[in-house]
Protein backbone atom coordinates (compact mmCIF):
# COMPACT_ATOMS: atom_id res chain seq x y z
CA UNK A 1 0.00 0.00 0.00
CA UNK A 2 1.29 3.48 -0.89
CA UNK A 3 1.03 5.94 1.99
CA UNK A 4 0.68 9.70 1.60
CA UNK A 5 0.96 10.82 5.23
CA UNK A 6 3.52 9.63 7.77
CA UNK A 7 2.85 10.27 11.45
CA UNK A 8 5.65 10.11 14.01
CA UNK A 9 4.70 9.93 17.68
CA UNK A 10 7.02 10.46 20.65
CA UNK A 11 5.12 8.56 23.35
CA UNK A 12 5.37 9.10 27.09
CA UNK A 13 3.24 8.00 30.04
CA UNK A 14 1.08 11.13 30.04
CA UNK A 15 1.68 12.78 26.65
CA UNK A 16 2.19 12.08 22.95
CA UNK A 17 4.03 14.56 20.73
CA UNK A 18 2.86 14.23 17.12
CA UNK A 19 4.54 15.25 13.87
CA UNK A 20 3.37 14.65 10.28
CA UNK A 21 5.43 14.26 7.10
CA UNK A 22 3.80 14.40 3.68
CA UNK A 23 5.04 12.75 0.51
CA UNK A 24 8.13 14.33 -1.03
CA UNK A 25 10.97 16.17 0.67
CA UNK A 26 9.05 18.74 2.69
CA UNK A 27 9.98 19.24 6.33
CA UNK A 28 7.72 17.38 8.81
CA UNK A 29 5.12 19.55 10.49
CA UNK A 30 4.65 19.47 14.26
CA UNK A 31 1.00 19.03 15.26
CA UNK A 32 1.61 19.47 18.97
CA UNK A 33 1.33 17.45 22.17
CA UNK A 34 -1.80 15.57 23.20
CA UNK A 35 -2.67 13.59 26.35
CA UNK A 36 -1.93 9.88 26.13
CA UNK A 37 -5.59 8.86 26.31
CA UNK A 38 -7.91 7.05 23.86
CA UNK A 39 -10.26 10.04 23.50
CA UNK A 40 -7.34 12.33 22.59
CA UNK A 41 -6.08 9.79 20.03
CA UNK A 42 -9.57 9.62 18.55
CA UNK A 43 -9.62 13.41 18.10
CA UNK A 44 -6.21 13.18 16.39
CA UNK A 45 -7.52 10.55 13.97
CA UNK A 46 -10.49 12.76 13.08
CA UNK A 47 -8.11 15.65 12.49
CA UNK A 48 -5.98 13.56 10.13
CA UNK A 49 -8.91 11.86 8.40
CA UNK A 50 -8.77 13.97 5.24
CA UNK A 51 -10.04 12.48 1.97
CA UNK A 52 -7.20 10.82 0.10
CA UNK A 53 -4.97 10.58 3.18
CA UNK A 54 -3.39 7.16 3.52
CA UNK A 55 -1.91 7.20 7.01
CA UNK A 56 1.05 5.31 8.44
CA UNK A 57 1.84 5.78 12.14
CA UNK A 58 4.94 4.89 14.13
CA UNK A 59 6.35 5.19 17.63
CA UNK A 60 9.26 3.70 19.55
CA UNK A 61 8.90 0.57 21.64
CA UNK A 62 9.05 1.36 25.34
CA UNK A 63 7.41 1.02 28.74
CA UNK A 64 4.02 2.19 27.43
CA UNK A 65 3.62 -1.11 25.59
CA UNK A 66 1.49 -1.77 22.52
CA UNK A 67 -1.77 -0.08 23.54
CA UNK A 68 -1.53 2.66 20.90
CA UNK A 69 -0.65 0.12 18.20
CA UNK A 70 -3.72 -1.98 19.03
CA UNK A 71 -5.94 1.12 19.25
CA UNK A 72 -4.92 2.18 15.73
CA UNK A 73 -5.38 -1.36 14.40
CA UNK A 74 -8.91 -1.42 15.79
CA UNK A 75 -9.60 1.67 13.67
CA UNK A 76 -8.16 -0.05 10.56
CA UNK A 77 -5.06 2.14 10.46
CA UNK A 78 -1.48 1.05 9.76
CA UNK A 79 1.11 1.42 12.49
CA UNK A 80 4.58 0.10 13.24
CA UNK A 81 6.43 -0.01 16.54
CA UNK A 82 10.11 0.67 15.94
CA UNK A 83 13.22 -0.53 17.74
CA UNK A 84 14.77 2.48 19.58
CA UNK A 85 18.30 1.06 19.32
CA UNK A 86 18.03 0.90 15.51
CA UNK A 87 16.79 4.47 14.94
CA UNK A 88 19.50 6.30 12.93
CA UNK A 89 21.22 9.11 14.84
CA UNK A 90 23.08 11.99 13.19
CA UNK A 91 26.66 12.41 14.37
CA UNK A 92 27.01 15.67 16.25
CA UNK A 93 23.31 16.04 16.99
CA UNK A 94 23.40 16.79 20.72
CA UNK A 95 19.94 18.35 21.14
CA UNK A 96 17.14 15.95 22.02
CA UNK A 97 13.56 17.04 22.66
CA UNK A 98 10.13 15.44 22.24
CA UNK A 99 9.39 17.73 19.27
CA UNK A 100 12.63 16.85 17.51
CA UNK A 101 12.10 13.15 18.16
CA UNK A 102 8.57 13.23 16.72
CA UNK A 103 9.76 15.04 13.58
CA UNK A 104 12.68 12.67 13.19
CA UNK A 105 10.40 9.63 13.43
CA UNK A 106 8.03 11.06 10.80
CA UNK A 107 10.93 11.85 8.45
CA UNK A 108 12.60 8.44 8.86
CA UNK A 109 9.26 6.66 8.50
CA UNK A 110 8.73 8.41 5.17
CA UNK A 111 12.20 7.41 3.95
CA UNK A 112 11.78 3.79 5.08
CA UNK A 113 14.76 3.85 7.48
CA UNK A 114 12.97 2.54 10.57
CA UNK A 115 13.14 -1.09 11.72
CA UNK A 116 9.84 -2.39 13.12
CA UNK A 117 9.65 -4.83 16.01
CA UNK A 118 7.33 -7.82 16.10
CA UNK A 119 4.16 -7.04 18.07
CA UNK A 120 2.59 -10.02 19.89
CA UNK A 121 -1.14 -10.42 20.34
CA UNK A 122 -2.59 -9.94 23.82
CA UNK A 123 -2.54 -13.66 24.68
CA UNK A 124 1.07 -14.03 23.62
CA UNK A 125 2.05 -10.89 25.51
CA UNK A 126 0.41 -12.31 28.65
CA UNK A 127 2.53 -15.47 28.29
CA UNK A 128 5.63 -13.32 27.90
CA UNK A 129 4.70 -11.32 31.02
CA UNK A 130 4.43 -14.56 32.99
CA UNK A 131 7.81 -15.73 31.69
CA UNK A 132 9.46 -12.47 32.76
CA UNK A 133 7.72 -12.55 36.15
CA UNK A 134 9.19 -16.02 36.69
CA UNK A 135 12.62 -14.70 35.71
CA UNK A 136 12.28 -11.84 38.20
CA UNK A 137 11.30 -14.33 40.90
CA UNK A 138 14.41 -16.41 40.14
CA UNK A 139 16.64 -13.34 40.41
CA UNK A 140 14.96 -12.42 43.69
CA UNK A 141 15.62 -15.92 45.04
CA UNK A 142 19.29 -15.66 44.08
CA UNK A 143 19.51 -12.29 45.82
CA UNK A 144 17.93 -13.64 49.02
CA UNK A 145 20.24 -16.66 49.03
CA UNK A 146 23.22 -14.37 48.54
CA UNK A 147 22.20 -12.23 51.53
CA UNK A 148 21.90 -15.29 53.77
CA UNK A 149 25.15 -16.91 52.63
CA UNK A 150 27.14 -13.69 53.14
CA UNK A 151 25.66 -13.22 56.60
CA UNK A 152 26.76 -16.75 57.53
CA UNK A 153 30.22 -16.16 56.08
CA UNK A 154 30.61 -12.84 57.91
CA UNK A 155 29.72 -14.45 61.25
CA UNK A 156 32.03 -17.44 60.75
CA UNK A 157 29.35 -20.07 60.10
CA UNK A 158 30.51 -22.39 57.33
CA UNK A 159 28.92 -25.70 56.24
CA UNK A 160 30.98 -28.89 56.61
CA UNK A 161 33.11 -30.02 53.69
CA UNK A 162 31.11 -31.91 51.08
CA UNK A 163 27.78 -30.12 51.60
CA UNK A 164 26.78 -28.17 48.53
CA UNK A 165 24.85 -24.91 48.96
CA UNK A 166 21.04 -25.00 48.90
CA UNK A 167 20.72 -28.79 48.91
CA UNK A 168 18.69 -30.85 51.38
CA UNK A 169 21.85 -31.48 53.43
CA UNK A 170 22.60 -27.76 53.43
CA UNK A 171 19.09 -27.03 54.75
CA UNK A 172 19.55 -29.62 57.51
CA UNK A 173 22.81 -27.93 58.46
CA UNK A 174 21.08 -24.54 58.59
CA UNK A 175 18.66 -26.02 61.16
CA UNK A 176 21.64 -26.64 63.47
CA UNK A 177 23.06 -23.11 63.22
CA UNK A 178 22.50 -21.13 66.41
CA UNK A 179 23.68 -17.72 67.63
CA UNK A 180 24.15 -16.67 71.23
CA UNK A 181 23.06 -13.09 70.50
CA UNK A 182 19.33 -12.65 69.97
CA UNK A 183 19.80 -10.05 67.22
CA UNK A 184 21.88 -12.37 65.05
CA UNK A 185 19.51 -15.29 65.60
CA UNK A 186 16.65 -13.03 64.51
CA UNK A 187 18.56 -12.02 61.36
CA UNK A 188 19.14 -15.71 60.52
CA UNK A 189 15.44 -16.50 60.93
CA UNK A 190 14.34 -13.55 58.77
CA UNK A 191 16.83 -14.36 55.99
CA UNK A 192 15.75 -18.00 55.96
CA UNK A 193 12.09 -16.98 55.88
CA UNK A 194 12.80 -14.65 52.94
CA UNK A 195 14.53 -17.49 51.04
CA UNK A 196 11.60 -19.85 51.70
CA UNK A 197 9.09 -17.26 50.48
CA UNK A 198 11.12 -16.62 47.33
CA UNK A 199 11.31 -20.36 46.65
CA UNK A 200 7.55 -20.76 47.02
CA UNK A 201 6.91 -17.80 44.72
CA UNK A 202 9.23 -19.24 42.07
CA UNK A 203 7.58 -22.65 42.34
CA UNK A 204 4.07 -21.17 41.94
CA UNK A 205 5.05 -19.16 38.87
CA UNK A 206 6.79 -22.13 37.24
CA UNK A 207 3.74 -24.35 37.75
CA UNK A 208 1.45 -21.72 36.25
CA UNK A 209 3.88 -21.15 33.38
CA UNK A 210 4.06 -24.84 32.48
CA UNK A 211 0.28 -25.24 32.71
CA UNK A 212 -0.38 -22.19 30.53
CA UNK A 213 2.32 -23.09 27.99
CA UNK A 214 1.03 -26.64 27.54
CA UNK A 215 -2.53 -25.39 26.97
CA UNK A 216 -1.55 -22.64 24.53
CA UNK A 217 -1.42 -22.80 20.73
CA UNK A 218 2.36 -23.10 21.07
CA UNK A 219 2.18 -26.52 22.74
CA UNK A 220 3.44 -28.49 19.67
CA UNK A 221 6.51 -26.24 19.34
CA UNK A 222 7.19 -26.41 23.09
CA UNK A 223 7.02 -30.23 23.00
CA UNK A 224 9.38 -30.30 20.01
CA UNK A 225 11.92 -27.98 21.63
CA UNK A 226 11.99 -30.18 24.73
CA UNK A 227 13.38 -32.96 22.53
CA UNK A 228 16.67 -31.05 22.45
CA UNK A 229 19.26 -31.60 25.15
CA UNK A 230 19.37 -28.79 27.71
CA UNK A 231 15.87 -27.51 27.00
CA UNK A 232 12.93 -28.33 29.23
CA UNK A 233 9.60 -26.66 29.95
CA UNK A 234 10.81 -23.30 31.30
CA UNK A 235 13.46 -22.73 28.64
CA UNK A 236 11.19 -23.92 25.81
CA UNK A 237 8.30 -21.70 26.90
CA UNK A 238 10.68 -18.77 27.34
CA UNK A 239 11.96 -19.17 23.78
CA UNK A 240 8.44 -19.38 22.37
CA UNK A 241 7.21 -16.41 24.42
CA UNK A 242 10.15 -14.18 23.47
CA UNK A 243 10.58 -15.18 19.82
CA UNK A 244 6.97 -15.80 18.83
CA UNK A 245 6.51 -17.29 15.38
CA UNK A 246 9.87 -18.73 14.29
CA UNK A 247 8.75 -18.51 10.66
CA UNK A 248 9.16 -14.74 10.69
CA UNK A 249 12.92 -15.36 10.37
CA UNK A 250 13.89 -16.32 6.82
CA UNK A 251 16.92 -18.24 8.04
CA UNK A 252 18.71 -19.24 11.22
CA UNK A 253 21.32 -16.47 10.84
CA UNK A 254 18.64 -13.82 11.29
CA UNK A 255 17.47 -15.47 14.49
CA UNK A 256 21.08 -15.54 15.75
CA UNK A 257 21.36 -11.83 15.00
CA UNK A 258 18.05 -11.20 16.78
CA UNK A 259 19.51 -12.78 19.93
CA UNK A 260 22.74 -10.78 19.66
CA UNK A 261 24.89 -13.91 19.30
CA UNK A 262 26.68 -12.90 16.10
CA UNK A 263 30.16 -11.31 16.29
CA UNK A 264 30.54 -7.59 15.78
CA UNK A 265 32.67 -6.56 12.80
CA UNK A 266 34.88 -3.60 11.91
CA UNK A 267 36.16 -3.85 8.34
CA UNK A 268 37.67 -1.21 6.11
CA UNK A 269 39.47 -1.81 2.83
CA UNK A 270 41.71 -4.87 3.09
CA UNK A 271 41.41 -4.95 6.88
CA UNK A 272 38.75 -7.19 8.39
CA UNK A 273 38.30 -7.58 12.12
CA UNK A 274 35.68 -9.45 14.14
CA UNK A 275 35.20 -9.01 17.84
CA UNK A 276 32.93 -10.27 20.59
CA UNK A 277 29.22 -10.87 20.09
CA UNK A 278 27.02 -7.82 19.57
CA UNK A 279 24.76 -8.48 22.60
CA UNK A 280 21.99 -6.55 20.87
CA UNK A 281 18.44 -7.77 20.53
CA UNK A 282 16.63 -10.01 22.99
CA UNK A 283 18.71 -10.61 26.12
CA UNK A 284 16.20 -13.14 27.53
CA UNK A 285 16.70 -15.45 24.54
CA UNK A 286 20.46 -15.01 24.71
CA UNK A 287 20.60 -15.95 28.40
CA UNK A 288 18.47 -19.08 27.96
CA UNK A 289 20.47 -20.27 24.95
CA UNK A 290 23.84 -19.86 26.65
CA UNK A 291 22.59 -21.72 29.74
CA UNK A 292 21.33 -24.58 27.55
CA UNK A 293 24.57 -24.71 25.54
CA UNK A 294 26.57 -25.85 28.60
CA UNK A 295 24.81 -29.25 28.40
CA UNK A 296 26.62 -30.00 25.13
CA UNK A 297 29.96 -30.22 26.89
CA UNK A 298 28.98 -33.79 27.78
CA UNK A 299 29.29 -36.64 25.27
CA UNK A 300 26.25 -37.29 23.04
CA UNK A 301 23.73 -39.54 24.73
CA UNK A 302 19.98 -40.04 25.00
CA UNK A 303 19.45 -40.72 28.68
CA UNK A 304 16.27 -41.62 30.53
CA UNK A 305 15.20 -38.00 31.07
CA UNK A 306 15.70 -36.95 27.45
CA UNK A 307 14.12 -40.16 26.15
CA UNK A 308 11.03 -39.45 28.24
CA UNK A 309 10.83 -35.88 26.90
CA UNK A 310 11.04 -37.22 23.35
CA UNK A 311 8.04 -39.53 23.74
CA UNK A 312 5.45 -38.74 21.09
CA UNK A 313 7.81 -36.43 19.20
CA UNK A 314 8.13 -37.06 15.42
CA UNK A 315 11.22 -38.98 14.28
CA UNK A 316 12.35 -36.04 12.12
CA UNK A 317 12.71 -33.88 15.24
CA UNK A 318 14.51 -36.64 17.16
CA UNK A 319 16.97 -36.84 14.27
CA UNK A 320 17.65 -33.11 14.44
CA UNK A 321 18.18 -33.43 18.20
CA UNK A 322 20.75 -36.18 17.73
CA UNK A 323 22.57 -34.23 15.00
CA UNK A 324 22.69 -31.25 17.35
CA UNK A 325 24.29 -33.30 20.11
CA UNK A 326 27.01 -34.67 17.84
CA UNK A 327 27.82 -31.40 16.09
CA UNK A 328 27.74 -29.14 19.15
CA UNK A 329 29.72 -31.51 21.37
CA UNK A 330 32.35 -31.81 18.62
CA UNK A 331 32.48 -28.03 18.26
CA UNK A 332 32.82 -27.60 22.02
CA UNK A 333 35.76 -30.04 22.19
CA UNK A 334 37.54 -28.54 19.16
CA UNK A 335 37.31 -25.00 20.51
CA UNK A 336 38.65 -26.05 23.89
CA UNK A 337 41.47 -27.99 22.20
CA UNK A 338 42.44 -24.81 20.31
CA UNK A 339 42.90 -23.03 23.63
CA UNK A 340 39.63 -21.09 23.66
CA UNK A 341 38.16 -20.36 27.08
CA UNK A 342 35.06 -22.24 28.17
CA UNK A 343 33.07 -18.98 28.09
CA UNK A 344 34.08 -18.25 24.49
CA UNK A 345 33.36 -21.83 23.45
CA UNK A 346 29.91 -21.92 25.03
CA UNK A 347 28.86 -18.73 23.23
CA UNK A 348 29.93 -20.22 19.88
CA UNK A 349 28.01 -23.41 20.68
CA UNK A 350 24.98 -21.36 21.77
CA UNK A 351 24.93 -19.58 18.41
CA UNK A 352 24.75 -22.89 16.52
CA UNK A 353 22.26 -24.31 19.02
CA UNK A 354 19.92 -21.47 18.11
CA UNK A 355 20.13 -22.64 14.51
CA UNK A 356 19.01 -26.14 15.53
CA UNK A 357 16.20 -24.62 17.60
CA UNK A 358 15.00 -22.67 14.56
CA UNK A 359 15.05 -25.88 12.50
CA UNK A 360 13.14 -27.86 15.17
CA UNK A 361 10.48 -25.15 15.54
CA UNK A 362 9.87 -25.02 11.78
CA UNK A 363 9.76 -28.81 11.53
CA UNK A 364 7.26 -28.90 14.41
CA UNK A 365 5.01 -26.49 12.51
CA UNK A 366 5.21 -28.68 9.41
CA UNK A 367 4.40 -31.87 11.35
CA UNK A 368 1.52 -30.17 13.17
CA UNK A 369 0.00 -28.92 9.89
CA UNK A 370 0.31 -32.43 8.41
CA UNK A 371 -1.49 -33.95 11.39
CA UNK A 372 -4.23 -31.34 11.20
Amino acid sequence: MDYTTFVGMDVHKDTITVAVAKEGNTEPVLLGTIPNRPDSLLKLLKQLAVTGNRLLFCYEAGPCGYGIYRFLKEHNLSCIVVAPSLVPVRIGDRVKTDRRDAKKLARLLRSGELTPVWVPDEEHEALRDLVRAREDAYKDLQRKRHQLSKFLLRTGKRPPVGINPWTVKHRCWLDTVKYELHAQQLVLQEYRHAVDQAQERLKRLEQELIELGCKSVHAPVIAALRALRGIDYVSAITLVAEIGDFRRFDNAAKLMSYAGLVPCESSSGPRSRRGSITKTGNSHVRRIIVESAWHYLRAPNVGCTLRKRQEGVPESIKEISWRAQNRLNSKFRKLLARGKSRQTAVVAVARELLGFIWSVALQAKIEYEKAA
